[in-house]
């Protein structure tokens, strides 16, 4: 069983600001309503490993999968047998960027727990893009 889900915006802000965001994981919680805090063993970089504490308290472990600095990295969160991958990639569009965050979860009860994962998704771009547009 798998869910999947894709959303994107566009910022006024360049890649680097939008990065800037992502790459400090203490920020997480005040643009993802879904996210209460982060933990992170060492450096934003592929293989880094740590605790995610989601809305309601629930603390999930991940990983960064992959960490391609200033244009996407992937996180993966592992509940059991269920495992949620986020990409997320910032690419430069004029002056700006086009932000995207694709969701896929694998593992039983996908199809049911996808869409209350994802729900918060644009609020989530919604607030990234205005911080880092300085809005």
């Amino acid at each position: 069983m798998s869910f999947e889900h894709q959303e994107s915006a566009t910022c006024a802000a360049p890649p680097a600001a939008v990065w800037a965001l992502w790459s400090d994981v203490g920020s997480w919680s005040t643009w993802d309503p879904a996210v209460e805090a982060v933990a992170l063993e060492g450096h934003f970089a592929e293989g880094a490993a740590g605790t995610m504490r989601l809305a309601g308290g629930i603390d999930v472990p991940f990983v960064l999968d992959v960490v391609e600095p200033g244009a996407r990295y992937l996180d993966r969160l592992t509940m059991g047998e269920l495992v949620i991958a986020i990409d997320h990639e910032v690419r430069a569009e004029g002056d700006g960027a086009v932000v995207t965050v694709s969701t896929t979860i694998t593992g039983p009860g996908a199809g049911d727990i996808g869409p209350m994962v994802t729900r918060d998704a644009p609020v989530a771009l919604e607030r990234l893009t205005a911080m880092a547009e300085g809005r």
